[in-house]
């Protein structure tokens, strides 16, 4: 399991696969759209499940979810990537765990990971009205 951040860095958040698929489709420049909406330095961060998630759908599925998979792929090049080694869990079991030991927000839009991560009191980061960013719970 990664070690958690430290609180001189930039604020870590954890990217959903379906995070990388908003530029896209609605032209939203994810990155600084976090950087604005929490006001401060940010750093995302790609967990290795999810990395081979977008990677199996570029070779899978119709054409147009593939196309949208590597310009996603290439986004997550804008990331930190971080190794998670947990072959036995799902890669939101993995987002939830990793998110509540380094206590950072996950920018997802699946509507079930956003409450299990409520839940446990993580803030979740999504997008409102299909044009802005938006966040629930508290950032420390």
């Amino acid at each position: 399991m990664p070690d958690p951040p430290t609180k001189n860095h930039p604020l870590k958040i954890i990217l959903d696969s379906n995070a990388l698929f908003i530029p896209l489709e609605l032209k939203i420049d994810i990155f600084e759209a976090l950087k604005t909406l929490l006001n401060r330095n940010t750093t995302p961060i790609l967990l290795s499940p999810i990395k081979h998630e977008l990677e199996l759908l570029t070779t899978k599925g119709p054409p147009k979810l593939r196309r949208q998979a590597a310009f996603a792929l290439h986004l997550a090049q804008h990331c930190h990537l971080v190794t998670v080694e947990d072959h036995d869990k799902t890669v939101d079991d993995i987002i939830l765990q990793v998110a509540k030991n380094w206590n950072a927000p996950v920018f997802t839009n699946d509507r079930l990971l956003r409450r299990r991560l409520r839940d446990i009191s993580v803030p979740v980061i999504y997008l409102r009205q299909k044009a802005r960013l938006d966040i629930d719970g508290l950032v420390s």
